[in-house]
């Protein structure tokens, strides 16, 4: 089947999907005449990306990831180290934007609002703040 099915079978676009073949994370079958030609298992493998970019992981980890899928002797302790450490990271990355958000608050509440100049956010983006 040509790209624009497999984009409708996968849910990807063209381009994301021209984009994973650029990068080797998909290898269709070409035609004669040079054209795409996707099989059944390409569009599983597709979709396959399309969810575990949804779940927030990296193109090298969707590879890793496609990878031990296509390995029928992969150890599931494998998959489960990569999610593990996907885990963590959305667990730094909250973290990290609790952090941000208790900062902004602080700012925000410490700010008078009013027709003054003084500003604890602009002197914070300034560098001159002391909400550190």
């Amino acid at each position: 089947m040509n790209i624009g099915i497999a984009s409708e079978r996968s849910g990807l676009p063209s381009k994301t999907i021209r984009y994973y073949e650029d990068i080797g994370l998909v290898r269709p079958a070409r035609t004669g005449s040079g054209y795409r030609d996707y099989s059944p298992i390409d569009i599983h493998e597709l979709r396959f990306l399309q969810r575990a970019r949804s779940l927030g992981f990296s193109v090298d980890e969707c590879r890793q990831l496609l990878s031990l899928y296509q390995d029928r002797n992969r150890e599931s302790a494998d998959v489960k180290a990569i999610a593990e450490a996907k885990v963590a990271e959305i667990d730094r990355k909250i973290a990290e934007l609790a952090s941000l958000r208790r900062l902004l608050n602080h700012l925000v509440e410490h700010c008078q609002g009013d027709d003054r100049p003084d500003c604890p956010i602009i002197d914070e983006l300034a560098g001159e703040g002391t909400a550190h």
